[in-house]
């Protein structure tokens, strides 16, 4: 039973690594029998783990956005405060703007987003939470420690997120010269919203 539950697990991460390939190239514009092939699996495997090929791409977001946060509390963990920290989340958020690949994907991710939100409100309402729950944790340990002055964490945390998002949207698409003064002035505008000092003072 275990060895069964392993397999499946695998070939359910297998299908959407695949996909992850996939979208790489074409964004979301592949067939299910182009990822049945790029998984070396059966049609009818692919439907056992998903309903649908919209089900796959909710899948696919959930595991960029979980893993690429991953990444970054890994390498915020050894930064002095949690200001810098906050810092480097909301800079990092939007750091793959500024390579020239990946064009493709960051448009899958701008795309399928609201049209996805649209099917799975729930679902995707969830997507975002790891990055809020990073946000929010370092507020809160901004607060305590007189670094920040936050209204409220929770809400603090989950404002910045739908505005880190609403940029990286606008920019997957848009031209990228301006790219790093927006980065920054997007970090002065949340430092000073969470009670941090205006840069002129």
């Amino acid at each position: 039973m275990r060895r069964s539950r392993a397999r499946t697990i695998e070939q359910a991460q297998g299908i959407v690594a695949a996909a992850q390939r996939l979208i790489e190239v074409k964004g979301s514009a592949f067939t299910t029998q182009e990822l049945s092939k790029e998984a070396g699996i059966a049609l009818q495997t692919f439907y056992r783990h998903f309903p649908s090929k919209d089900h796959l791409l909710l899948a696919v977001l959930e595991d960029v956005i979980s893993d690429r946060m991953a990444e970054m509390a890994a390498a915020a963990s050894e930064l002095p405060d949690p200001v810098a920290r906050l810092r480097f989340y909301i800079l990092a958020a939007l750091r793959s703007l500024r390579a020239e690949d990946g064009g493709t994907a960051r448009q899958f991710i701008t795309s399928e987003h609201w049209r996805l939100y649209q099917i799975f409100p729930d679902e995707m309402a969830q997507v975002n939470m790891p990055f809020a729950g990073l946000i929010e944790r370092e507020l809160r340990a901004a607060a305590e420690s007189g670094l920040l002055r936050p209204h409220d964490p929770a809400a603090d945390a989950w404002m910045a997120v739908n505005l880190v998002t609403s940029v990286y949207h606008h920019f997957a698409y848009a031209p990228r010269e301006n790219i790093e003064a927006v980065t920054e002035q997007l970090w002065t505008f949340c430092s000073t919203a969470f009670g941090g000092r205006p840069p002129d003072e």
